[in-house]
């Protein structure tokens, strides 16, 4: 574990119930700084309820959420937002009627008083998720892909320090995913901090650097890509004895 000074986000045994069922089991664990922090679980695992709680969607029932050295447990998203905390969503939604420029531009605005400032946020961004081509097109035209790098460009126009991807390359074919995987890799280059929620192994494998592994809501793993993929806890719950044997 990293110290205080350094630490970015830290959840502190949060939790989330809904009546009887506990989506999110005192989870506690720690992003620093220029971090790929990747989260792996089976679905109903709690993974996108913790982003939802780390975002201020929900408000955690016990815990705390700390960014940036600041106490943001239970406040409203568009608050944590402005600090510079910023998420996307599994099932994108843009606005369909509105040209994917415009879209990018009501992310920017959360940042910028004029428009003109926000239009120039929004080409830059928009340039560089490769939708430059597109920026015309109705949102809704589009398909999954590049509706997905929308969703990735509205985030980024708030202008994050940390980014929360939730599933950005489900149901990419083989090439529109290895265009995903460099489109992360370049945002975390360039200093941004991330955590991302991932189905996808393989691409999970070479993004992160450490990953957590939630099941039934509380984490029960957290180690470098090799260390969660030799992890019996892990094979048992979640990855198999298929996907052991193909890595080896």
């Amino acid at each position: 574990m990293s110290t205080p000074a350094t630490a970015m986000l830290t959840l502190e045994r949060v939790t989330k119930r809904f009546g009887g069922l506990t989506a999110v089991r005192e989870v506690s664990l720690e992003v620093r700084t220029g971090d790929l922090l990747g989260i792996i679980g089976p679905n109903g695992a709690g993974k996108t309820t913790l982003f939802h709680l780390i975002s201020g969607y929900y408000a955690p029932d016990e815990g705390r959420v700390v960014f940036d050295g600041q106490d943001i447990t239970g406040q409203p998203a568009h608050a944590i937002s402005r600090l510079g905390l910023t998420r996307t969503f599994q099932i994108v939604k843009p606005f369909g009627n509105l040209s994917v420029l415009d879209n990018v531009m009501i992310g920017a605005l959360t940042r910028r008083a004029s428009t003109r400032e926000a239009r120039g946020d929004a080409e830059r961004v928009i340039d560089l998720c490769g939708l430059g081509p597109h920026a015309t097109a109705r949102a809704r035209a589009l398909p999954l892909a590049l509706r997905k790098r929308l969703e990735v460009a509205r985030a980024l126009a708030t202008q994050p320090r940390l980014l929360l991807l939730d599933e950005v390359m489900a149901g990419l074919n083989p090439t529109e995913l290895a265009a995903m995987v460099d489109l992360v890799r370049r945002l975390h280059g360039e200093g941004l901090t991330l955590i991302v929620i991932e189905h996808v192994m393989a691409a999970m494998m070479r993004l992160a650097q450490r990953i957590v592994m939630l099941h039934h809501g509380e984490k029960i793993a957290e180690g470098t890509p090799r260390e969660i993929t030799s992890d019996r806890r892990v094979i048992d719950a979640y990855l198999g004895e298929e996907f052991v044997l193909a890595e080896a």
